[in-house]
């Protein structure tokens, strides 16, 4: 039986089965638990750490975590994990792909109509009685479909926002590292603009001011993928300065927004609090698979999810 470490509570009974065959302890808070705590509970001698994004394990937490035999990470991608420093100490890191695409692609649409139709301002004008007749010129929008849609990074996420817009008679231009349009290309031509990349070196900061700039003034800037590929005071000015029309965004950097960040001042911003899987089937189903990498792991066996397959040589 090992010693498992959850950082946090967890939607559905995956938790429930992991206690069946290991001791487990999950953290009871809302907020997660400080870098410091993980690193008590590392040093304490835990050898399976069931992960949030929110939690950031980097290589001197590895290093002090004699007893860690794996990380399985509650979320699709692994950037908030020291993959290679992991690797060098032979533990193996668990991911959650697939379970969360549809749920996510659902989301990303919702995103581009709430933003495209002003949805937010609508309901606002409803709650505050600033609703008074029925007006021609009232929160006139955009149209969706019809447009053309420009995919930043086209993986099982961007795959699945693509084949909504075959519902919506879009036009799709797709940008990947394989190949597709160019990235200037894209956001030249693009009504609505998507983001789908992983968050590495190369797509930090990819949205900056001048791929901004290269916008339409009427376009739409979507994110539901990592919120440091887009900078966010490049964000900021483009929407006072009327550079580009709108964003909507279910990530952003820092995350989460401070009430007072300048970014909430800027007009035509539509943000949520990083929900792009938060349906009951998909977080429960990224818990059973968090723990099924957790529960292989501990066995002696391969992750069937792993970020970092290399580990078992």
């Amino acid at each position: 039986m090992a010693r498992c470490f959850v950082t946090r509570t967890l939607p559905g009974d995956a938790v429930e089965r992991l206690a069946r065959e290991h001791d487990v302890e999950v953290w009871p808070d809302e907020m997660p638990p400080s870098r410091e705590e993980i690193a008590r509970r590392l040093g304490d001698g835990v050898e399976g750490l069931l992960t949030l994004l929110t939690d950031p394990i980097d290589g001197d937490l590895l290093a002090g975590a004699s007893g860690l035999r794996a990380i399985a990470n509650y979320a699709v991608g692994s950037d908030n994990v020291d993959v290679g420093a992991a690797t060098a100490h032979g533990v193996p890191v668990g991911t959650t792909p697939d379970v969360l695409t549809e749920t996510t692609a659902d989301l990303t649409f919702a995103l581009m109509l709430g933003a495209a139709r002003r949805l937010a301002e609508g309901d606002a004008v409803v709650r505050s009685g600033g609703w008074r007749t029925w007006e021609p010129r009232a929160l006139l929008g955009r149209d969706v479909y019809g447009a053309t849609l420009g995919l930043v990074g086209v993986g099982r996420i961007g795959a699945a926002v693509a084949r909504r817009a075959e519902g919506f008679g879009m036009e799709v231009l797709c940008h990947r590292r394989s190949g597709g349009v160019a990235l200037d290309e894209l956001l030249e031509r693009s009504d609505f603009v998507s983001l789908h990349c992983p968050l590495t070196e190369d797509t930090r900061g990819l949205i900056d001011a001048r791929a901004l700039g290269r916008m339409k003034p009427t376009a739409v800037l979507v994110n539901t993928a990592r919120g440091p590929i887009v900078d966010t005071g490049a964000l900021a000015d483009a929407l006072h300065g009327g550079r580009i029309v709108a964003a909507a965004l279910d990530v952003t950097d820092p995350e989460p927004l401070p009430a007072d960040h300048p970014l909430l001042a800027a007009p035509n911003l539509l943000v949520v609090p990083h929900i792009g899987s938060a349906t009951h089937a998909t977080r429960a189903a990224m818990a059973d698979m968090a723990v099924d990498n957790l529960l292989a792991a501990l066995r002696g066996e391969p992750m069937p999810c792993c970020a970092n397959p290399e580990v078992y040589g």
